[in-house]
């Protein structure tokens, strides 16, 4: 057995999705979009910039992972009084549960200040709203594993591999058959379970 903890699922972005909110003639457009890394997480705060150059701000938070011990989180006020913008994103994004997603939420001043109370349940509200119209997706992470079997044990391999939904990255033939595949780690211990009785299979799932 490999005794590695099983790590759980989580729920993440399928696509993005934008919602406009209006208060006292200003106007907070959020994108919720999915971010596997920091750089595609910035990307979006890129595009929405450029998207609204003439917006006074570009307020944004990321979590990447699972949202229960994410790998990163962060968040940013873009110039809006500390703590009032980017830390209500975070703030609902960490209340959904939702991982590997980042929310930018773009603010153009209608002239009429809010104060750090209003700027909070707007920048909450408008991020609230966007996140109700995500459809979210299963996130399932996986483990990288390798496989050296007999040539007869091979197709009842890549037929569990199938079955486990297993990405089969690589394979070389010798006096052995090597698969290369990634797996959900939730069925890494059901490899060592199905392969117990095979003779000379190696298993290498560090």
């Amino acid at each position: 057995m490999s005794n590695k903890p099983v790590i759980a699922s989580y729920r993440v972005p399928k696509s993005k999705v934008i919602e406009e909110y209006e208060i006292k003639k200003s106007r907070f457009i959020c994108w919720i979009a999915p971010a596997t890394s920091r750089e595609e997480a910035i990307q979006l705060v890129d595009q929405a910039k450029a998207e609204y150059p003439d917006a006074r701000h570009h307020c944004w938070a990321y979590i990447l992972g699972n949202p229960d011990n994410a790998a990163s989180a962060a968040a940013n006020d873009d110039g809006e009084p500390s703590g009032t913008a980017g830390k209500p994103i975070l703030n609902v994004l960490q209340h959904k549960n939702i991982g590997d997603v980042v929310a930018v939420v773009i603010r153009y001043f209608g002239g009429i200040k809010l104060g750090a109370g209003g700027l909070v349940r707007a920048y909450g509200t408008a991020t609230q709203q966007a996140s109700e119209l995500l459809t979210l997706i299963e996130q399932v992470p996986h483990q990288d594993v390798k496989i050296e079997c007999d040539y007869a044990d091979e197709p009842t391999l890549r037929r569990w591999i199938e079955s486990q939904k297993g990405i089969l990255l690589a394979s070389e033939y010798s006096d052995k058959a090597s698969l290369n595949v990634s797996l959900p780690v939730d069925c890494v211990d059901d490899l060592y379970t199905l392969t117990a009785g095979w003779k000379g299979t190696e298993i290498d799932s560090e």
